[in-house]
């Protein structure tokens, strides 16, 4: 269990910052930011839509429509993002990832964090 991460480039099965930045500037990914709306508040990635986790089924439509759009989904450390991803496939998303690390993972790269 402990060498999956490692065989998956040590990424956890997510995103670099450095690899969500260029979906986002490639292939017009969606940031999606599943904390808490006090979470969200204090720092975000920048750019990214907030869609908290506790409401995440019901305002995902809403917020990204079309469904064939990659997303990034992120939280605090990464572990809530793997949640959403799998609510967000149930939904009919079919390109979803998550980033590795998360907002910490966003930060520690050096990346814009915007603050509501």
């Amino acid at each position: 269990m402990l060498l999956v991460p490692l065989i998956k480039g040590g990424t956890g099965g997510g995103l670099t910052p450095a690899q969500a930045v260029q979906l986002v500037n490639r292939e017009k990914a969606v940031l999606i930011d599943v904390c808490s709306r006090e979470e969200y508040a204090r720092g975000h990635a920048a750019g990214a839509r907030h869609v908290p986790l506790d409401a995440f089924e019901a305002q995902l439509g809403t917020s990204v429509k079309n469904k064939a759009l990659p997303l990034v989904l992120l939280c605090a450390s990464g572990s809530r993002a793997h949640r959403a991803a799998a609510m967000a496939r149930k939904l009919g998303y079919a390109n979803v990832q998550t980033l590795a690390g998360g907002l910490k993972a966003w930060r520690d790269a050096n990346l814009p964090v915007e603050k509501a």
